[in-house]
């Protein structure tokens, strides 16, 4: 463990405090995309309720990534490798 400064100990004790405060929401959704949660939430192991939050959290928080985002951004540095020549790591 690192020690941290009194100050700093209790920025991070406020952050847990608040992350874990909790609100109950009533959230209209789609029958096909709240069957489709149930069964993601289900192979991932836990309540669908939780799957839906992390969600949210990951969108609030910018964690939430699109695959087709990524596939472009993979793609147009491929064609850079090619394009410019850049030589690619060994493997």
């Amino acid at each position: 463990m690192v020690p941290v400064s009194g100050k700093e100990k209790a920025r991070i004790e406020a952050i847990l405090v608040h992350s874990r405060k909790n609100r109950a929401i009533s959230l209209r959704i789609a029958e096909y995309d709240l069957e489709g949660l149930k069964k993601r939430a289900e192979e991932e192991g836990m309540p669908y309720q939780t799957l839906i939050s992390t969600i949210l959290h990951k969108y609030v928080t910018d964690q939430l990534v699109d695959k087709r985002e990524v596939y472009k951004t993979v793609s147009l540095a491929r064609e850079a490798v090619v394009d410019f020549g850049i030589s690619q790591p060994e493997k």
